[in-house]
């Protein structure tokens, strides 16, 4: 089964082909970065308007590199939510366009199933159950994987993710956006136990929580009388992130007994987080899955994947033209 991908939830304007939900028959990526980083972050407004003037251009790429025309599509996945809900619009309503005319089933997937999903594009898929760390710029959660779509929340963040915490301590430091890959530049040259950062909910729960250690940064930066050292609050802070994840995740796992962990979510392109999760899961003789780096941030071709699992098992083969997007959209479990 052919599907054609698209996502648009935030700023990248993404198109995929994708067979029997596994092999990347072409898969397209247009950020917009460098239109939204002089203003320090994503702007709603100019990030569904991006969209608009290149959905069109990038579908026309995907078609051809996958040397496809329009009739052999069998099938219209598109992310629904949650996110922007003027970026979600334009993808969707470029996917009812093309499921209509072309008589297809439109496959309306959840943002983050794509995000677990992503990994059943490597050459070894998970195996189920697992243990799902999601995270990203909107999202910090650890998840249940049981089966196809079934998934359980077990803990997720309170306040800020770990990447808007990323974004924000750039932001502090004028490293630039995004902040993930700045912050991890500059960490390469410091010192991680520069500074001893909090390691928030340690021992309450699996929720996390990210405000106050961005504002323990922000504190300890004010109060250096001498030029702060940035690669070190850097290192420190992103050492901070790593621990409370990894602590969390260890937690999660014993308390469920799963051998099996899965780093997922733009924050896993990260390379000392993939690290660390991976020497954690080797000294325990876990089995560790992780997306290649170019499916960890937001794509179509896990939105492809996700759809393939969604339609085949879970999806009432109804019409789904109907549905709208949900920009606030929760992470449930697939109802057949």
């Amino acid at each position: 089964m052919k599907l054609l991908g698209i996502e648009t939830s935030c700023d990248e304007t993404a198109v995929a082909v994708v067979e029997s939900g596994r092999k990347i028959r072409s898969s397209v990526i247009r950020s917009q970065m460098k239109s939204h980083r002089r203003f320090g972050g994503v702007v709603p407004e100019l990030a569904s308007r991006l969209h608009t003037e290149t959905l069109h251009i990038i579908l026309d790429q995907v078609l051809a590199e996958s040397s496809l025309g329009l009739d052999d599509l069998e099938g219209i996945a598109v992310t629904y939510g949650p996110g922007l809900e003027g970026s979600l619009l334009v993808g969707m309503t470029m996917a009812k366009t093309l499921a209509y005319f072309l008589d297809v089933p439109l496959i309306p997937t959840h943002h983050l199933h794509g995000h677990i999903y992503a990994p059943f594009l490597n050459d070894v898929p998970p195996e189920f159950p697992f243990l799902v760390v999601l995270v990203s710029g909107g999202h910090t959660m650890l998840i249940h994987a049981i089966d196809h779509g079934q998934f359980t929340i077990l803990g997720q963040t309170r306040d800020d993710a770990a990447g808007e915490a990323f974004d924000k301590v750039s932001r502090l430091l004028n490293l630039g956006y995004p902040g993930g890959p700045c912050i991890e530049k500059e960490a390469r040259k410091g010192n991680s136990s520069a500074f001893d950062f909090p390691r928030a909910m340690k021992y309450d729960g699996l929720d996390f929580s990210f405000s106050g250690l961005k504002t323990a940064v922000k504190q300890t930066v004010e109060g250096l009388e001498s030029p702060i050292c940035v690669p070190d609050v850097c290192a420190s802070f992103q050492q901070s992130v790593i621990d409370i994840l990894s602590y969390k995740a260890i937690k999660a796992a014993e308390n469920l007994g799963l051998t099996r962990i899965l780093l997922t979510g733009g924050v896993s392109a990260n390379t000392p987080l993939r690290d660390a999760f991976s020497q954690l899961c080797s000294s325990r003789d876990w089995t560790f899955y992780c997306p290649e780096f170019d499916l960890s941030t937001d794509n179509a071709a896990m939105i492809a994947a996700a759809g393939y699992y969604t339609y085949h098992y879970f999806m009432n083969k109804t019409d789904t033209l109907g549905v709208t997007v949900q920009p606030s959209a929760s992470l449930e479990v697939m109802k057949s």
